[in-house]
């Protein structure tokens, strides 16, 4: 049995369309709650109830940007950086939805000389920007 892709999301209208709003996300112990930033997340302490949902990255480009968007002096990891359709790491992630609370992540690994790092983000939709380059 193949899997099906998933889908490619372009636009930030697409993705905010993916948060549950506060009042829908339940009580759930999921270990992304404290992923506000760019966190990393080992695979072992990955919940075992997330569900790959949709891609930003898309699988036309082969020459994906290490470019930022940080308008107001930002860094990637900070939890007030903009989740910017297009830049890095946004355009490297995979959108993920807990099972359980139906709050989603994106995931996409670091790798850097020798090391690979998976990091995982909240998705906030007063942070998800269709910005420009």
């Amino acid at each position: 049995m193949t899997k099906k892709p998933l889908p490619l999301l372009t636009q930030a209208d697409q993705l905010i369309g993916l948060c549950p709003s506060k009042e829908k996300v339940s009580a759930c112990s999921c270990t992304l709650k404290n992923t506000h930033g760019w966190t990393s997340v080992t695979e072992s302490d990955w919940p075992a109830h997330m569900q790959a949902i949709a891609t930003l990255q898309d699988p036309e480009n082969n020459e994906l940007s290490f470019e930022e968007f940080h308008p107001n002096g930002t860094r990637y990891d900070s939890p007030q950086a903009p989740i910017a359709m297009g830049f890095f790491p946004t355009n490297r992630s995979t959108v993920f939805e807990c099972q359980r609370c139906k709050q989603c992540a994106l995931r996409y690994t670091e790798f850097g000389g020798y090391y690979v790092d998976p990091r995982a983000r909240l998705l906030d939709p007063q942070l998800i920007f269709q910005a420009s380059k």
